[in-house]
């Protein structure tokens, strides 16, 4: 075994000082010697959760990789979900202890994309996201904004959330849900509530899915719903010197940049307490109003499709 590899957990790990992926600035131990530090606040984010993972492998465009490959361990636990996009059976990973994390950690897999919803339940999510997604530059400040947006409306509603970095330029606001209430009700209640958020200051929120459409203000993305993923907090991020998307207090928020949090910091920063445990609300359930507000606004997936389709018909007949 050479310098650069090394066994934890009974997990082989090799070419440890390889560069991670070009223009990381860190190695491939960086990753393996975070996650590691970080289990036990991360694996918390990932068990019994289907996961897709974001991998860079040597001399290939990183990739987000869903069915686990042939040359799986037969200890990874996994689950089948059957995916109506591709007609096909998937095999996520169940990422529930630190061998299967240590595994991911060796096949480069640099983000963690969990899903809302457990294994047991893919239709019932445990919170709504709201994703704020700033225009291109340095536009974190405007996300924080729209997070402070989405947080005066779930006030207005009698409903709490935890915030987080998304770990590249934006922000997530995490909302945990009481049993009972299923996917349908779930995504409803998160269209309302990116409504009222754009509602409050429609210069600098937006729920236009189209990007032209936004006008350089912040997309407030509630389409993070269903079966959709989101990054885990403690995951790091597929950026130069591996930013990680991490839990802050509403009150701090307008204080931090996303590059105060990277696999150098934050493990000094999660050693003594779990931020995201401590920050996130006591599951909530959701008022009837907002359901039904959020039945009566068109998915923007949808929407936003037949718009495109629409506006190729008048390009067509234009020219």
């Amino acid at each position: 075994m050479s310098a650069a590899d090394e066994t934890r957990d009974g997990v082989s790990l090799t070419n440890l000082d390889q560069a991670l992926f070009e223009g990381a600035t860190a190695s491939k131990r960086d990753l393996v010697d975070y996650l590691d530090a970080v289990r036990d606040r991360i694996i918390p984010q990932l068990r019994e959760r289907p996961l897709s993972v974001i991998r860079a492998l040597r001399g290939q465009a990183p990739f987000m990789q869903k069915n686990l490959p042939k040359y799986t361990p037969e200890w990874v636990r996994r689950v089948p979900v059957w995916a109506e996009a591709s007609q096909r059976q998937v095999s996520y990973a169940l990422c529930d202890d630190r061998r299967t994390l240590l595994w991911f950690a060796n096949q480069r897999a640099v983000e963690y994309h969990p899903t809302l919803a457990r294994a047991d339940h893919l239709d019932r999510p445990t919170h709504l996201v709201l994703d704020l997604d700033p225009p291109e530059g340095d536009s974190f400040p405007a996300a924080v904004a729209a997070a402070l947006l989405v947080r005066q409306a779930l006030a207005d509603a009698g409903l709490a959330g935890a915030v987080k970095t998304s770990g590249a330029k934006g922000v997530h606001v995490f909302v945990p849900v009481a049993a009972g209430f299923d996917a349908e009700e779930m995504a409803a209640a998160t269209r309302a509530l990116a409504a009222r958020a754009e509602r409050l200051d429609p210069a600098l929120a937006t729920t236009a899915f189209i990007r032209e459409d936004r006008g350089g203000r912040v997309f407030v993305d509630s389409t993070r719903a269903g079966g959709a993923t989101v990054v885990a907090a403690y995951s790091p991020r597929l950026r130069p010197r591996l930013p990680v998307s991490f839990p802050v207090d509403w009150a701090a928020l307008t204080d931090v940049t996303p590059g105060d949090f990277t696999v150098r910091t934050v493990p000094g920063l999660v050693a003594a307490r779990d931020p995201w445990l401590d920050l996130m609300p006591e599951p909530q359930p959701l008022p009837t109003d907002l359901v039904e507000e959020g039945r009566a606004i068109p998915i923007a997936r949808v929407q936003a499709m037949h718009e495109g389709k629409r506006r190729a018909r008048a390009r067509r007949q234009a020219g």
